[in-house]
């Protein structure tokens, strides 16, 4: 017991000792857009591919093919995986963040590429979620070998790009191209939760067709609108319904649907010809994704049926299947929450999320896996995704040295 608590403070003073430089490398990886769209995030993973290898690391860039990338919607897309093997006979556990972004927005007080660091905390797109993780998991890492004992099976470092269209050339390429299969996964998570399920989520992009035509006779037209209305009433009276998909998963309570984008017509004077939204479905982890999206693609179909000169195009953006626990995940569970109360003085929690994120892809693959990284209790506490997203330099400390400190427990 003295000599695992003597290895624990070692990691506290070496990640305090070289917090400064974490920060920066932080900043850094901040500073290079990634906004998706467009999604040219080669460029990113060159850049983080570059620094790691100043200590000494070897980075692999795995470079997904431009038609693949280009049909997807993206620019460019590189991954990256960081290999550190140790001795025989242990696992191995592989650290994910991604490094795409959505665009800043607006609204921002600060630059949200200049990584500005203001009362304790550090401003800019992604400096919650997840590019904070990069420095996280790389920083624990680097702790970890900082010991010089000997060390069983190794760690593999999965930075990856699309996860805000869905990871499947991220994280699911690389395990579709048997890149990689590591025996456990941690994902970027928040500092005071332990994730370890979330909801699945199904988006559409629903075109409806009509005809166009002059303002001044607008019965020679179909008005796309008009019959879009009929269909967007539809979808809100089910979501009243809705709320009645508990799940038993702790941290998430029901399915939820929204509709986040829609447009459509030509001029003010003109009858729309076409419209086109694009809606998002969210499925509690005991819901059956095939089932759910029978039901959504039925219910738009029965509300356009018997609307004279309108066709209706349904079109899948995305199926994110929900992420549920393996065997195995229990190990995990414990011992970050075991090393997070050392670190933070109290109990952190385990639990779900109505979020999706690219664990289920591990998932998927039969890796027991959970979310765990730098963050608040919450996401809105962080303005993920919204203008000034920031996070506190201390909740990043203390992540690093929690992660740090798990990789220890299963490759000592």
């Amino acid at each position: 017991m003295a000599q695992h608590q003597q290895q624990h403070d070692k990691l506290c003073a070496w990640i305090d000792t070289h917090f400064d430089e974490e920060v920066a490398f932080l900043q850094n990886v901040i500073r290079i857009p990634t906004d998706t769209p467009p999604g040219d995030n080669a460029p990113h993973a060159d850049a983080v591919a570059h620094m790691v290898e100043g200590f000494g690391w070897t980075a692999e860039k795995h470079v997904v093919p431009h038609k693949e990338v280009a049909d997807y919607g993206m620019a460019s897309l590189t991954n990256v995986i960081i290999r550190r093997k140790y001795g025989d006979g242990g696992p191995v556990v592989a650290l994910n963040a991604h490094g795409d972004v959505v665009p800043p927005g607006e609204g921002w007080t600060t630059d949200p590429y200049g990584g500005e660091i203001r009362d304790g905390r550090i401003y800019g797109r992604a400096a919650a979620t997840s590019k904070s993780d990069f420095a996280t998991y790389i920083y624990a890492v680097r702790a970890l070998e900082s010991l010089g004992g000997a060390l069983k099976g190794g760690v593999e470092l999965h930075f990856t790009y699309d996860e805000e269209f869905g990871g499947l050339l991220g994280p699911g390429w690389l395990l579709e191209q048997k890149l990689t299969k590591p025996d456990f996964a941690i994902g970027a998570g928040f500092s005071y939760n332990v994730m370890t399920a979330h909801s699945g989520c199904l988006q559409f992009e629903v075109t409806v067709q009509g005809k166009a035509t002059h303002g001044s006779i607008p019965e020679s037209g179909h008005d796309a609108l008009q019959a879009t209305t009929t269909i967007l009433n539809a979808i809100y009276a089910k979501v009243n319904e809705l709320s009645s998909i508990q799940s038993k998963v702790e941290g998430i309570k029901h399915a939820t649907m929204i509709v986040g984008r829609i447009e459509g017509g030509t001029n003010t004077n003109v009858v729309p010809g076409k419209v086109v939204f694009k809606m998002d479905r969210r499925m509690v982890p005991e819901e059956d994704p095939t089932q759910v999206e029978a039901d959504v693609r039925s219910m738009i179909e029965n509300a356009a049926s018997g609307l004279p000169g309108i066709k209706v195009e349904i079109k899948r953006l995305l199926l994110a299947r929900p992420f549920f626990p393996l065997a195995g995940q229990e190990k995990l569970v414990k011992s970050l929450q075991k090393n997070a109360k050392e670190v933070m003085g109290a109990e952190i929690t385990a639990k779900g999320s109505p979020l999706y994120t690219d664990a289920r892809l591990y998932c998927e693959h039969g890796i027991p896996a959970v979310l765990y990284g730098a963050g608040p209790r919450t996401v809105l506490e962080s303005n993920a995704k919204q203008a000034d997203e920031h996070l506190v330099l201390e909740d990043l400390r203390r992540a690093t040295k929690v992660v740090a400190m798990t990789l220890l427990d299963f490759l000592a």
